[in-house]
């Protein structure tokens, strides 16, 4: 099962990401697609979200693809999801230019396995061993590849969407859309038009400097969106990261729904309907296997990252578990019938479904889940290791758990203390059913703390 992280020099958790000019360079992206291009052979898909630098980092992918010898399709701009489902079921492989919810002045690049799920790690230290080394696969004149453009084919995605849920199951639903002038522009108003509401759109322009907001929505972020659903009397307002990977809502009243009810609301409709086996990182909250424990269901934990789960959820099937859904608590939700991929179009349209199906607002349905109480805290160290360790050592008469970084069970509350990826900093979770119980558990943490 995929449940350990191998050490990666230039790929983080979902890619490769930086700023522009400075650490995202054509020179690296050039060097990624050779060594893709020298490891997967074939018909390539390429897409890009709305970045001011997408066009330019896109066309060095593509270079380095068909200098070691493959084909390329250019999809244009679409979401990510968009091109992983492309990928699983018309091409060979893919590359993702895209820095997801970072700010307008970083770009990545996520490469995309055939099944449509970003390469794992093993595949990725190959991937970095050739960049490093400079060992591509580069092709003489009769034997380099081609390109083609396809940009129409982001309705493969969109239609599937569509028709994966009951015909105008969004009837007589008004709904407001903020892609956050990223790439859910040109699909999530389209899908949802398709399912029969009557939308609504707020940054819905493309525009890679992101004048709405920035590309992670956020409380602060989202007012335009929670002002129009109010003043539209729509059912909810869905928003969108940079590559729309992700969702998140507000409900009828305008009030933003903390991404793991969002989590558990979604497992409630599904496991209701087909209980079973629901995967998830160690960093979620206890509400979501909460949910799925009441309809019969279980839950697995992995490390903290979309590809961990989406990994774990094949290899459960492969073993013949019945695996029904998946995601994060940040918005990222993965439904195995459609793709093994973070999806926001499909989440915004399974929002709409479990409206159509309870005949409830929102903010009703958000109500009726059990509350839990989660305190988040960053602390600097350049030494993440050593308080780890230090905190194990102090709590080593609770039950401990080292998927990612490490899990502490108390009584009736956890925590999780794991390190950044991209910052030296340690972040740290506590959550309890009982506030108290978070209160003091997430205390005696710093107390220990302290001692360093």
């Amino acid at each position: 099962m995929a449940a350990e992280k191998l050490q990666k020099r230039l790929f983080g958790t979902n890619g490769v990401r930086g700023i522009v000019g400075k650490d995202m360079t054509p020179d690296l992206v050039l060097s990624i697609g050779l060594a893709f291009g020298s490891m997967r052979k074939g018909r390539i898909a390429v897409g890009r979200d709305s970045r001011t630098s997408g066009e330019s980092l896109a066309n060095a992918v593509k270079a380095g693809l068909m200098a070691a010898g493959c084909d390329v399709v250019d999809c244009g701009m679409l979401p990510t999801p968009a091109l992983q489902y492309l990928v699983m079921h018309h091409f060979d492989g893919g590359a993702m230019i895209t820095a997801s919810h970072n700010p307008p002045e970083y770009n990545g690049v996520k490469i995309i396995e055939p099944d449509g799920t970003e390469m794992g790690d093993e595949q990725t230290v190959l991937l970095e061993e050739r960049i490093f080394s400079r060992n591509f696969e580069i092709q003489s004149w009769e034997h380099v590849g081609s390109e083609t453009k396809a940009t129409q084919m982001v309705d493969y995605y969109t239609n599937a969407i569509i028709r994966s849920v009951p015909e105008n199951i969004g009837n007589n639903l008004s709904v407001v859309v903020d892609p956050g002038c990223g790439a859910a522009s040109v699909t999530t108003p389209k899908i949802l038009t398709g399912l029969g509401c009557r939308v609504f759109s707020i940054n819905a322009q493309v525009d890679g400097h992101f004048p709405g907001r920035l590309p992670e929505p956020s409380l602060e972020g989202l007012k335009g969106l929670a002002g129009l659903v109010r003043s539209t009397g729509s059912a909810f307002g869905v928003a969108h990261d940079g590559d729309a990977d992700r969702a998140v809502f507000v409900d009828e009243n305008g009030r933003f729904i903390e991404e793991n009810q969002e989590f558990a609301l979604v497992a409630d409709y599904i496991c209701s309907r087909r209980s079973g086996v629901v995967v998830t990182p160690v960093s979620s909250s206890l509400l979501v296997e909460t949910i799925v424990k009441k309809h019969g269901g279980s839950v697995v934990y992995t490390p903290v990252g979309s590809i961990y789960v989406a990994r774990t959820m094949r290899e459960l099937l492969e073993k013949g578990e019945n695996v029904v859904f998946g995601g994060e608590g940040n918005g990222g939700l993965i439904f195995p019938g459609h793709q093994f991929c973070r999806d926001g179009g499909m989440t915004a349209t399974i929002m709409v479904a479990i409206l159509a199906q309870s005949g409830l607002p929102l903010s009703k349905l958000i109500d009726q889940l059990p509350v839990f109480h989660m305190i988040k805290e960053k602390i600097q160290t350049d030494n993440p290791d050593r308080l780890i360790n230090h905190l194990a050592e102090s709590c080593k008469g609770y039950t401990i758990d080292r998927t990612d970084g490490l899990r502490i069970t108390k009584g009736d509350a956890w925590a999780l203390v794991r390190p950044s990826g991209t910052e030296p900093l340690v972040r740290v979770m506590v959550e309890s059913a009982v506030s108290d119980s978070a209160r003091k558990f997430y205390q005696e943490l710093m107390g220990y703390v302290r001692q360093l």
